[in-house]
């Protein structure tokens, strides 16, 4: 079985965000925040593939690696604040990190060589 890309699991992460998002009343300030930099990693992953030079590969993953920061963050304050239960809140933080620690790798990589 073929290892999912950043993106493809970028776009698996928010897609069960949204669904998340979706069963959560009244805090769409933190929602609508969550959303957006999840949705983020991705879209700076899809357009490093078509980057103009290396330096710009390597920006456009530490975008997405910052918005991946974010995320972890809206996530965590989310949880906190009791509008996702453990258990999606711990699935959605594992996607997430996953995507974190391979986009460490690739960068590390990308500058390295």
């Amino acid at each position: 079985m073929k290892e999912k890309t950043i993106k493809e699991l970028a776009v698996d992460l928010t897609v069960e965000a949204t669904f998340a998002c979706d069963q959560i009343k009244g805090k769409t300030v933190f929602t609508n925040q969550l959303l957006r930099s999840c949705s983020s990693i991705g879209a700076n992953a899809h357009e490093a593939k078509y980057a103009q030079s290396k330096a710009d590969f390597i920006s456009k993953l530490e975008i997405a690696l910052k918005e991946c920061y974010e995320t972890e963050y809206w996530l965590e304050l989310l949880y906190k604040i009791g509008a996702l239960d453990p258990m999606r809140y711990s699935e959605l933080n594992e996607m997430c990190g996953t995507i974190r620690r391979k986009l460490i790798a690739s960068v590390t990589t990308a500058k390295k060589n």
